[in-house]
């Protein structure tokens, strides 16, 4: 049967919308049947689409998009593209129904799509390293600045209306994606990049060094656009998005990948050192008795745990992982610990868990390179790390080497490699920065644990590898 199919029956007028692309030029297209397929463009991004650490799908739009086919009884075939540019132009084509790409709704777009719900509320952001100096405080101060924004984007827009307003203000466009581009600013490779606040609230984790210079807009809606024909089905998403269950699911997207995070701040070593006081006494002999049983240090496992819990054996995050160690309850259950939140239980599956992803990296591989390997794949996953190793030898570099591969481990996040992978996306940049904040807290813990009252007794003369 045809993918697309002309409506026999005439819509209702109030489906005809004044403003949008031209009805005269554009054939009406009608919905998929219950059980037919619902084709969805997006891209892999940690705010769109992406495939999780247990290579399940996850991210906010696919959370939607799932919701509002469920309730349609669809099947839906994603299409995952690398860019703005490529989604619009699918959609344009009529290659895929929706895009659900974290777009900005914007006259520009009305006017070639069918303008569907929107979900979120974000501002545009000037971001810069923080150690910019001058720092850009006033829209006439980026004059001069080095400006690169990913093209087709909502930002162009936005930078073409103020340098009409205000002279000097010029900009590149980039192929990279948004996130690829913070990443570049924190690097000082560029100046500075503009960025939604949600792309900037979960990227700026893992690059602290960034800044919000400026919000350049005062609100802007992120939502779905259809193919032009699709009046119809456009009508269909915005009264599921308007519904009580359309609204739960957009409120259980935005608990579990934004309300989690809070404010950004410094890593606090005021903290550190408090919670070294506070917590890790008590949590010390469970630490001692993991590494007796699997050989990983005790200290590296206290500084794996603070970067996943702040040792709160209690911890529970949206996401479904919780404990001192955050494990997932398939990883938990797979390691036989029956209760995640006892922190004897927990620390010792987390050390077993971090001992497999060792042990099963080759032999060759030598310390601490070998460490920082299996750290990085206990938080992005044994196949995200393999598909890294494989394209490190493609790249002439060492596989073997943590400085080699702290190179390419952000490459599974770039669209000129990671579609040639056996995994595919990856955000690939969050184990390098994961390793060197365990790398750091270890310095201080490693230190700490010569003068603290140790349990058992008998631990006192464990030999601590650092390290380093």
């Amino acid at each position: 049967m045809p993918r697309f199919r002309l409506l026999i029956a005439l819509l209702p007028l109030a489906m005809l919308q004044a403003c949008g692309p031209d009805e005269a030029s554009v054939a009406t297209l009608e919905p998929p049947a219950s059980g037919e397929t619902l084709r969805v463009a997006t891209r892999n991004a940690a705010t769109t689409y992406y495939l999780d650490r247990r290579q399940a799908p996850a991210g906010p739009e696919h959370d939607l998009v799932e919701g509002f086919a469920e309730a349609n009884g669809w099947q839906i075939e994603w299409v995952t593209l690398s860019s703005t540019t490529e989604v619009l132009e699918a959609l344009e084509s009529n290659t895929v129904d929706l895009a659900a790409a974290g777009l900005t709704h914007l006259p520009s777009r009305d006017e070639r799509f069918r303008q569907g719900p929107t979900h979120t509320d974000v501002v545009e952001q000037l971001v810069c390293h923080r150690e910019m100096r001058p720092m850009p405080r006033e829209v006439e101060e980026m004059a001069d600045v080095e400006i690169r924004v990913t093209e087709d984007s909502s930002y162009t827009e936005r930078l073409d209306s103020l340098s009409n307003d205000h002279t000097g203000i010029t900009y590149a466009e980039d192929p990279r994606t948004t996130e690829m581009l913070l990443a570049a600013v924190a690097e000082r490779q560029i100046d500075c990049t503009l960025a939604d606040s949600n792309i900037v609230q979960v990227v700026r984790r893992h690059f602290p060094h960034l800044e919000v210079a400026m919000n350049l807009t005062r609100g802007d809606r992120l939502g779905w656009y259809l193919s032009a024909g699709h009046q119809a089905l456009a009508a269909q998403a915005r009264e599921w998005m308007a519904s009580p269950e359309g609204e739960a699911s957009v409120e259980t997207m935005q608990h579990r990948y934004y309300d989690y995070i809070g404010d950004f701040d410094f890593v606090d070593l005021r903290a550190l050192n408090r919670r070294i006081e506070e917590r890790l006494p008590s949590l010390l002999s469970y630490f001692f008795a993991a590494a007796d049983e699997t050989g990983m240090p005790a200290d590296l496992l206290a500084a794996l745990a603070y970067q996943e819990s702040h040792w709160d054996p209690r911890a529970v995050s949206p996401t479904g992982v919780r404990g001192i160690m955050m494990l997932t309850q398939n990883t938990a259950k797979s390691l036989g610990v029956a209760n995640r939140l006892d922190p004897a239980e927990a620390i010792d599956g987390g050390a077993r868990y971090l001992a497999d992803r060792h042990d099963r990296l080759p032999d060759t591989i030598p310390e601490p390179d070998r460490t920082y390997l299996a750290l990085a794949s206990y938080n992005v996953g044994r196949g995200h790390l393999l598909d890294a190793r494989q394209l490190a030898r493609e790249l002439g570099k060492d596989p073997d080497s943590w400085a080699d591969m702290k190179e390419v481990l952000p490459l599974k996040a770039d669209k000129r490699y990671y579609p040639q992978t056996r995994y595919g996306y990856a955000r690939g940049y969050e184990p390098v920065h994961y390793v060197q904040r365990i790398r750091n807290y270890l310095d201080v813990i490693s230190a700490a644990v010569e003068w603290l009252p140790l349990e058992p007794q008998d631990a006192e003369d464990e030999s601590l590898t650092q390290q380093g």
